[in-house]
């Protein structure tokens, strides 16, 4: 007979992507046998996380303030604005250090099939965002799925819309990848070549 507290725990850990029942266990059996400081460190993270992150007013990330501090960052170039689906994404072209410019974060992307619409990613923040006056391209860094190929396309049209110059990462990154699990240097040679 299983316990119910340890069937929480495992269940509990198969919400992480790509990780089944298997790899659930050996997590949780790691934690409460080998690493019950790391499990109170996790624990005590989430909850951190939580209770203390928000989207950030202007690009949508994460962060703990009113404003993330790309957004603050007076050194970034405001004239460009990177649209990419996740946080995680956004991470990815900032190691790769390609680019100086601000972000906004839809946190997921069209698909039809599953019911996913423009108004369920925030495209009339980004085009309140993007019609600032102040930002002169927006560059599209969605990925290549098929679903971040259609979320380019509407958006390009709409921006196009408001007269801004609409760039697209050149196909560099591989079609069907995430940004987040591509090179670095792929990336930084995908921004330099973007049309």
């Amino acid at each position: 007979m299983s316990e119910p507290a340890l069937d929480g725990l495992i269940d509990a850990l198969r919400r992480l992507p790509g990780v089944g029942v298997k790899s659930a266990q050996r997590m949780a059996f790691h934690l409460l046998q080998h690493d019950r400081g790391g499990a109170q460190r996790l624990a005590a993270a989430l909850t951190h996380a939580l209770q203390d992150m928000r989207h950030c007013s202007r690009c949508h990330t994460f962060t703990e303030s009113q404003v993330c501090a790309t957004c603050l960052d007076p050194r970034r170039d405001a004239r460009l604005l990177c649209v990419v689906e996740t946080p995680a994404d956004q991470a990815a072209l900032e190691r790769s250090g390609s680019y100086q410019g601000l972000y906004f974060v839809l946190m997921g992307r069209l698909s039809p099939l599953d019911g996913v619409g423009v108004g369920d990613i925030g495209a009339a923040r980004l085009l309140e965002r993007a019609g600032d006056g102040v930002v002169e391209e927006v560059i599209l860094a969605t990925g290549f799925s098929a679903e971040g190929e259609v979320t380019a396309h509407a958006l390009g049209t709409a921006l196009r819309g408001l007269g801004l110059k609409v760039t697209r990462l050149a196909r560099g990154v591989p079609a069907g990848s995430e940004l987040e699990y591509v090179d670095l240097s792929t990336i930084a040679h995908a921004m330099g070549d973007r049309r």
